[in-house]
C-alpha cells in the first residue's frame, strides 16, 4: 500500500473528528472532507457557497485549484456514503456529550 501523503490539517477539534474518517478516504478526498467539514462549520452570517468553502473569491476565482479541488470531493469522488455514514455513528456514539443515553 502506498503511503499516505500529509493534508493540511483543520484547526482544533475538527482534526481529530476528521482523523477518524482517513482510512476510509484517499488522500485527495482526506484534504477535501477536511475543507467541506471547516466550510460547513463557518459561521453563518457565511454564504456557504463552493468559493467561500474554499476560501476563494465568488466568480472570479471559481475556477481557482483550491475551489475545483473541493468541487471534485463533493461531485466526482467515489466515496462510499455508507461507510462514511457507519463511521460518523461510531464516532458519535464513542463521544460522551453526543453518545445515547442509558
Amino acid at each position: 500500500m502506498s503511503q499516505r501523503a500529509p493534508v493540511t490539517s483543520s484547526p482544533g477539534p475538527p482534526e481529530s473528528y476528521c482523523e477518524a474518517f482517513n482510512e476510509l478516504l484517499s488522500n485527495r478526498q482526506r484534504e477535501g472532507f477536511r475543507r467541506s467539514l471547516e466550510g460547513l462549520l463557518l459561521p453563518t452570517e457565511r454564504n456557504k457557497t463552493m468559493t467561500a468553502f474554499a476560501n476563494t473569491e465568488p466568480i472570479r476565482r471559481a475556477q481557482h485549484p483550491d475551489a475545483q479541488r473541493l468541487q471534485w470531493f463533493l461531485s466526482d469522488s467515489s466515496i462510499d456514503p455508507d461507510k462514511i455514514k457507519l463511521r460518523r455513528l461510531e464516532v458519535l456514539c464513542q463521544t460522551p456529550l453526543s453518545a445515547p443515553d442509558e
